[in-house]
This record gives C-alpha cells, structure tokens and sequence, in this order.
C-alpha cells in the first residue's frame, strides 16, 4: 500500500505543479507558439478538469485500499492524454516538443497499473 501512496502523491503534486500555470499564460501560450487559442472555453476547461483530476489522486493516495476502484479511472486519463497526443503526432497537428509530458504520463499510468494490482481491496465487512 506504501507504494500507491507514494506514487499517487507524487503525481497529484506533480500535476498541480505542471498545470497550475497554465491559468497564468494563456495570452503568452499565442505569442511564443502561433496561432493564438481561438477557444479559450477549451483551453481553460481541459486546465479545470485535469487540475480537478489532480485531486482525486491525493484522494487516492490517503487511502488506496478504499478507492481502488478509482486507480482505473486514473490510468485511462494518463493513457488517454498520451495516446490523444500521439494520434495528432502522427497526423501532424502537433511538434516533437508538444510530446514533452506524453512520456511522462506514460509513466505515470503505468505506475498507476502496478499500485492498482499491487493495492488489496479493503476486506468485506461482516
């Protein structure tokens, strides 16, 4: 069990380390890498909703064995992003450096695979 709160903490303070700036930079974001966000509804919805997800993996991490079921959900958002990202690599509607954290989500899910078969579900209460 250690090693799930170990490894959901670290990527819920990971996760909020990355994402929080981008509610600061989103005018920066359209100078330094044209065209400029045309939808910031999109921009700063996917911010909300992944800064959200943050959260539910400190949840995780302060008792695995009880939300276990909630480690599935965690390693289909880290595989989805990264296979999202790959798909539009391969299409070319993203750079090489666009890539920069699909490695480390890829990781990130398949730590959170092995705590999932690794974290004992609680026993059933009589």
């Amino acid at each position: 069990m250690k090693f799930a709160k170990v490894v959901f903490w670290t990527a819920g303070i990971w996760g909020v380390l990355v994402l929080t700036p981008l509610f600061f930079i989103f005018d920066m974001i359209g100078r330094t890498d044209p065209p400029p966000i045309t939808h910031p509804g999109f921009y700063y919805g996917f911010a909300a909703v992944a800064l959200t997800f943050q959260i539910v993996f400190v949840l995780i991490a302060t008792d695995p064995a009880r939300f276990r079921p909630m480690m599935i959900p965690s390693v289909i958002e880290k595989f989805s992003y990264a296979a999202v990202m790959l798909a539009m690599y391969l299409q070319q509607r993203v750079r090489a450096s666009d890539l920069l954290f699909v490695g480390t989500d890829l990781f990130l899910g398949v730590l959170f695979l092995a705590a999932f078969f690794k974290t004992r579900p609680p026993a059933a209460k009589a």
